[in-house]
């Protein structure tokens, strides 16, 4: 079965009906380097490729019997020491980006789980300090006053006592708890 059948079109006999289009757009299978592993992965090769350059001259002015050799050779051997530190500066550039900016690549992944936790205390402390103005404003306005009683000598009950309906005495009981909600 051909892909045109595929699709439920009939079979082309040629390429006179082409039904798709000539460039299609693929995601891509991996992501974008961080542009300082990139720089340091760029670096890196760019030395590699001098050594072996370096290296390959030293052959050849050792196989001719050039006064070119010796010096050559001290350098291509100082490169490779360069070269390998230039790799290892890849290896830890990424690793330090992974650190710092998360690895996002995965659902176990350690700063996705650190993300969570820091937000849920985030919203846990906002509870907190919302439950406690909430404690504060009720303690400062209380609506227990009997009415018509103003001024800054009028008396006041606790924040949690019944309000006082007149003609109706008021009930008598215990000390008042806070609700278990606040």
């Amino acid at each position: 079965m051909k892909t045109d059948e595929r699709r439920g079109a009939p079979a082309a006999g040629g390429f006179e009906k082409v039904s798709h289009a000539l460039w299609v757009e693929e995601p891509a299978a991996r992501y974008r380097m961080p542009d300082p592993v990139r720089t340091a992965a760029v670096r890196a090769v760019i030395i590699a490729s001098v050594t072996l350059i370096q290296a390959m001259v030293a052959f050849l002015s050792t196989l001719t019997g050039s006064w070119l050799a010796f010096p050559m050779v001290l350098s291509s051997v100082a490169s490779t020491v360069v070269a390998t530190w230039s790799v290892l500066d890849v290896w830890v550039t990424r690793q330090v980006w992974n650190q710092r900016h998360g690895v996002i690549s995965a659902p176990s992944s350690t700063a996705r789980r650190l993300r969570r936790e820091r937000r849920l205390a985030r919203r846990a402390a906002k509870r907190a300090a919302r439950a406690e103005t909430r404690i504060r404003r009720g303690a400062r306005t209380s609506r227990s006053a009997p009415r018509g009683a103003t001024g800054p000598h009028a008396p006041t009950a606790p924040a949690g006592a019944p309000r006082a309906v007149p003609g109706q005495q008021p009930e008598v009981s215990g000390p008042r708890q806070a609700p278990a909600s606040v």
